[in-house]
């Protein structure tokens, strides 16, 4: 390859190289609201998990206060039959209140067993809750820990963008017009793909074999695209045919 040869091939990796880590940095960019809006989706999704199984605690709560209300009243009202059953004035009022009262008792054994149960699930329903604020004070802390992270990284990956964007404008100076026409247009339509090195005698961005004689134009001097995939070639450090 000639000196002029060896120039332009030396522009166009330190180009493609800029624009690759262009990218990656845009895409880490970009990546950060991203990544803000998952954990607050998150975040969000976990309220009202904590939410719902707090609501579920509370309603069964309730109701067990209820049930617990409902059987000493009961209880209660077993205790004054008794009473009456030693008061009963004739064997049809005694046989009436013990029918009732076995009844009652048998209604205050169901009763008693739903508050047994209730209040198991109520024990479940307690360490469902502290798994619930457990699991939002981790997401919530997780938000937060990304959020410190994205505003410390994100003035560095600017800085970082500037700095290659500047770097880039001056090695763009230095490419010959021939190339710049052809870079220039690929760039506008395909960005940190408009590039492509040869490897052996392909082409890295497509894989496809490049021609003989397409390589030959290449090492004189001459700006080149791969057939297959549009991208403007260009050679390694060293390349030997």
């Amino acid at each position: 390859m000639t000196s002029d040869t060896h120039g332009v091939a030396e522009a166009l990796r330190t180009l493609h190289r800029i624009h690759q880590q262009l990218n990656d940095l845009k895409g880490r960019l970009a990546r950060g609201p991203r990544l803000l809006q998952a954990h607050a989706a998150a975040v969000a999704r976990l309220e009202a998990e904590a939410d719902a199984v707090k609501n579920d605690h509370k309603t069964l709560r309730i109701a067990m206060d209820q049930k617990q209300l409902l059987l000493s009243s009961n209880e209660a009202a077993v205790k004054r039959r008794r009473l009456q059953l030693t008061q009963a004035s004739d064997n049809r009022e005694y046989q009436a209140l013990r029918d009732q009262i076995a009844a009652d008792e048998m209604a205050n054994s169901v009763l008693a067993d739903e508050i047994l149960e209730g209040m198991e699930k109520l024990d479940e329903l307690a360490a469902k809750v502290a798994a619930a604020e457990k699991a939002l004070a981790k997401g919530r802390a997780d938000a937060e820990k990304a959020k410190a992270e994205i505003a410390h990284g994100e003035p560095l990956i600017r800085g970082d963008i500037k700095r290659l964007q500047e770097e880039m404008k001056h090695v763009e100076e230095g490419v010959p017009s021939e190339f710049k026409d052809f870079y220039d247009r690929l760039v506008r339509n395909r960005g940190a793909d408009a590039l492509s090195l040869v490897d052996g005698r392909f082409c890295s961005g497509c894989n496809r074999q490049i021609p003989l004689n397409r390589i030959n134009a290449l090492m004189l001097g001459r700006p080149i695209t791969c057939q297959a995939c549009g991208r403007l070639l260009y050679l390694p450090e060293g390349y030997e045919p």
